[in-house]
This record gives C-alpha cells, structure tokens and sequence, in this order.
C-alpha cells in the first residue's frame, strides 16, 4: 500500500468510528418512552403541515430573493 492508501484508509476509519461513537452516544436520546412524562400532544393537521413545511420555505425564499434583487433593479431604471 502506498502512503495516500494508509492515509486514505486511515481516515475513513477515522470518520467511521467518529460516526459510530455519535451514533452510540445519540440512540439513548432518541429512545421514547410514556413513563418519563413527556406528552407530544396532538399532532399537525394536512394544511398546517403543507403551511409550515411548504409554503412558508416558498414564503421566505421570494422574500430574500426580492431582498436581495432590490440593489440590482436600480440600477436599471438610470438607464
């Protein structure tokens, strides 16, 4: 094996012992359980989930993207 090949495999293994250790460390947190007093309470209706996870990215993009076009449109009315 040459030195970029030990290197290379060194640091995949690093990552993947890295990815493994937080993966690990993170499921005890992920776990659900009723007896520890959390109450998710009621979930989403469909329109507030398409509000929330649909229109309002669509929302916010068109708002920076007008923002940020302000400066360019004018310049063109000099002209």
């Amino acid at each position: 094996m040459s030195s970029v090949d030990k290197r290379n495999a060194l640091r995949a293994g690093a990552v993947t012992a890295t990815v493994t250790l937080m993966m690990l460390l993170s499921s005890p947190a992920m776990a659900y359980s009723r007896d520890d007093g959390d109450d998710p309470g009621s979930g989403l209706t469909v329109a507030q989930t398409l509000g929330l996870y649909v229109l309002l990215p669509i929302v916010a993009f068109v708002v920076i993207a007008g923002l940020a076009g302000l400066p360019y449109g004018s310049k063109d009315k000099k002209k």
